[in-house]
């Protein structure tokens, strides 16, 4: 677990689009908190602040410690809205966290030894990502920031799902709970194989009708003429 991200936020106390709006044109970032069975708190952080520490991967996976004033609350992340065209984070959802209970998560997973896999070296595949992340549930001590999957022994067409993920101690990926079917592939190697594609000859040279003449007609318009008769 990853307990490094501090994020220092303020009580907002306006509420609606109008004040939404103010916040953002100020650099701000409007955001709720909820969870813990306690009522839900609107807070605001600093937009530039909240930016870059969204681009560290760890983040939408960590226990983060929110400050407000003297106080420190433990949370997660839960959603992130951004704007469609602009570089800017337009509201934050986040989770009040406590030790003694589970949380449910998305964690990445890093797949290990992709260059040496045996379906890569000695078959001449190719590495397939089919699943980014996978959602797991522990307590918050226990949450991984990723998951490793070591692809080294993955041989060509073979595949590893969800079950063959390595789990630390404490967590559980709950969608095996429901049977083999939920037993999603997460990665595999496959054969890259090239499509050649010719080029056709846009008209056939036998039915280019010569200057002069009558182009020729469909064999369907020819039969028409001979029932005609």
């Amino acid at each position: 677990m990853n307990d490094d991200f501090d994020l220092i936020a303020d009580i907002r106390e306006d509420q609606g689009k109008g004040a939404s709006r103010r916040l953002r044109h100020a650099g701000k970032v409007p955001a709720i908190i909820y969870g813990a069975g306690r009522p839900p708190r609107a807070l605001v952080f600093d937009h530039n602040r909240v930016l870059q520490q969204l681009n560290n991967e760890s983040f939408f996976s960590s226990v983060l410690n929110i400050k407000v004033g003297e106080k420190s609350q433990a949370a997660i992340l839960k959603d992130v809205q951004r704007h469609p065209a602009k570089n800017q984070i337009l509201h934050m959802d986040f989770q009040r966290i406590v030790e003694d209970e589970e949380i449910k998560m998305s964690v990445p997973l890093h797949f290990l030894n992709e260059d040496i896999a045996i379906g890569v070296k000695q078959g001449g595949g190719k590495v397939s990502h089919l699943l980014n992340e996978v959602e797991v549930v522990c307590l918050p001590k226990h949450l991984p920031e990723y998951l490793e999957v070591d692809i080294a022994e993955l041989e060509l067409d073979a595949m590893l799902k969800m079950s063959d993920i390595p789990l630390p101690e404490g967590v559980s990926i709950p969608a095996l709970a429901h049977g083999p079917e939920a037993d999603h592939p997460i990665v595999n190697i496959h054969v890259i194989r090239e499509v050649v594609i010719e080029e056709e000859e846009a008209v056939d040279a036998g039915a280019v009708p010569v200057e002069g003449e009558e182009a020729p007609r469909a064999a369907d318009e020819a039969d028409d003429d001979s029932d005609s008769d």
